[in-house]
């Protein structure tokens, strides 16, 4: 299917009902792709015409599993709260699918209008560089989460990662020390601009680290801002 037939929309609405069918704790996965879509239960409940308390109860599992009726609602309501405000989850989700990833992979992958300083990159995440690398501006940046990547990509599928340029910045999620994703990058050419790993502080970063990162070229970073607020202040980059 061309880009121009496909229906992110659709696509993104099939996701997330798939995932609450399947679930075994529907509620949470209600919670989940709420919070996702940065949807308070009072906005929610607004949308569907019911109280927050319908809402609450159902992500909680005070009410029994929600029918598909229900679902689909919550669905439909989510997607269109999004519309209206100019659809942001949902061009995300395009992103991440014509890319050729799931979205349990790639959190975010997005291409720049025009290069931008990577200080300011840095700024809007509240990251501390660790490691100076060779470049100065970036022109996107994908965030990935570090476990699926690389137990699940090959080489070639990990290049892909780095969408139209090389010159951009790939956040790692779900990192511990950052062991794996340094000695990953080890192996991949070539390297992007800058590495930043999410969840950490310099203080907890591999000792290593800061090292491998200035003898393969790239700027490395660390940052322990929430995951759904580092995105939230991505969307807002140009």
């Amino acid at each position: 299917m061309s880009e121009r037939e496909r229906d992110p929309r659709g696509e993104l609405g099939e996701k997330i009902a798939g995932e609450v069918a399947l679930s075994d704790d529907p509620g949470a996965t209600i919670r989940k792709w709420r919070t996702e879509f940065d949807v308070s239960q009072t906005t929610l409940a607004d949308e569907l015409g019911v109280s927050a308390s319908v809402v609450s109860d159902y992500e909680s599992g005070r009410r029994a599993s929600p029918g598909i009726g229900f679902v689909r609602r919550v669905v439909e309501g989510l997607l269109d709260i999004d519309e209206r405000r100019g659809g942001g989850r949902i061009r995300q989700h395009a992103r991440v699918i014509s890319a050729g990833f799931e979205s349990d992979i790639v959190h975010d992958l997005r291409e720049y209008a025009a290069t931008i300083p990577l200080s300011r990159f840095y700024d809007a995440i509240d990251a501390t560089e660790v490691a100076e690398g060779t470049a100065t501006t970036i022109a996107g940046h994908t965030v990935i989460d570090s476990i699926e990547a690389i137990t699940r990509l090959s080489s070639e599928e990990f290049y892909r990662l780095y969408g139209q340029s090389t010159n951009r910045a790939l956040v790692f999620t779900a990192v511990s020390r950052g062991e794996s994703p340094l000695v990953a990058m080890r192996v991949v050419t070539p390297t992007p601009s800058a590495v930043v790993l999410h969840g950490m502080t310099p203080e907890s970063l591999w000792e290593h680290a800061p090292k491998l990162a200035r003898v393969d070229g790239f700027a490395l970073a660390v940052t322990d801002l929430p995951l759904s607020e580092m995105l939230e202040r991505l969307r807002d980059l140009p």
